[in-house]
């Protein structure tokens, strides 16, 4: 939201989660005098916007690409969001800590209200609507299952800005956490999702528990949002009896960042992804990144070059000693993972592109 805020936009957030219809969002459209909206995640967020009388945008979710597709009533629902639209953008926002509302938030509609410019609805025609991907390949994969939108879908990967928190108490963090303060070589891995199936924070539990029984400085912890309710309490259940691992408090963008930088790596154990910011923000913070090797973080990681891919819980443990065991690998894929964020993932390219597609719904 920061790029729309910094263009003269008013944006106001609404969780698509406590909306039950279209109707709703169409009545708090109307009643708030909204001129646009945006929608993050085709399915969860512009199913609320079907027949809107104001113009919107689209940012796709992996979930949409990678897991909705396969269900026919979705398919159909995101077919139809995606007829209405003139203008298509396919995008993956991924954790809380980019630019603009991420995947891990679960905010699926962003209301868009122009004060500071004239009204963005006055004399403009209602079917003005513009689509976001991340990647290339996600361009591909809806453009074959929605062909009449491919001219109307343009890619752009996500744009990353780190900010560390200067104050940040990091033995304040580790004693909230009830990770010891006095073990040598404390080696922290840190795994940032939203809690819910599809980001499988329970895939490493088991054989970290059983690394740390080995090598008690060894710990895992677990931090974001409790998106499924059902699934956090078995989460909290599955920690309580796992050594070495535990589920941390959430933070500010600010503090997660500095938290980042003093753990040893970031882990990603997705079973699905569309692009991980948690993941590009690590490789900004220069920290290394052991991700699941599934088609969204092998999109964004080179395996042994930028980041380690692991297959199973098995490997992640092996990668992981290699990591400890080779200082000079280390600092090679954090050098390569900067270059690549830098060169890939500008947050001012993101900018400038969020501001220009917002234009087109005048």
């Amino acid at each position: 939201m920061n790029h729309l805020h910094a263009a003269g936009h008013i944006c106001i957030l609404k969780d698509a989660f406590g909306c039950e219809s279209p109707t709703e969002i169409a009545n708090l459209i109307s009643t708030e005098k909204f001129d646009a909206a945006l929608a993050i995640h085709l399915y969860k967020g512009g199913r609320l916007l079907q027949g809107s009388r104001v113009p919107f945008g689209i940012i796709f979710g992996g979930t949409d690409i990678n897991e909705d597709i396969r269900c026919e009533e979705k398919h159909r629902v995101m077919g139809t969001v995606l007829g209405e639209a003139s203008f298509k953008m396919l995008y993956e926002v991924t954790q809380s800590h980019g630019s603009i509302p991420s995947a891990s938030d679960d905010l699926s509609t962003v209301k868009l209200q122009c004060r500071s410019q004239p009204c963005m609805s006055e004399g403009v025609p209602k079917s003005t609507r513009f689509a976001v991907a991340f990647t290339t390949k996600m361009k591909e994969l809806a453009a074959a299952e929605w062909p009449d939108a491919r001219k109307k879908i343009y890619v752009q990967t996500q744009g990353i800005k780190t900010t560390p928190s200067e104050t940040f108490d990091w033995y304040r963090f580790l004693q909230n956490a009830d990770i010891p303060t006095d073990v040598d070589n404390l080696h922290i891995f840190l795994l940032i999702c939203g809690l819910r199936r599809i980001k499988d924070p329970l895939y490493l539990v088991d054989v970290f528990s059983d690394w740390h029984r080995k090598e008690p400085s060894i710990h895992l912890g677990i931090i974001g949002p409790a998106v499924d309710p059902l699934f956090t309490s078995e989460v909290k259940e599955k920690v309580k009896r796992a050594p070495g691992v535990h589920l941390l408090q959430e933070m500010s963008q600010d503090d997660l960042h500095a938290a980042m930088k003093r753990c040893f790596a970031v882990v990603n154990s997705s079973i699905s992804e569309g692009m991980s910011a948690a993941i590009l923000e690590a490789m900004d913070l220069d920290i290394p990144v052991l991700a699941r090797n599934i088609p969204g973080n092998a999109a964004i990681i080179k395996h042994k070059d930028t980041g380690l891919l692991f297959s199973d819980p098995q490997e992640f443990v092996v990668l992981s000693k290699s990591l400890m065991n080779d200082p000079i690998m280390k600092r090679e894929i954090v050098r390569k993972a900067k270059d690549y964020v830098k060169k890939h993932h500008s947050w001012e390219c993101e900018r400038k592109t969020y501001q220009n597609l917002v234009l087109r719904l005048q």
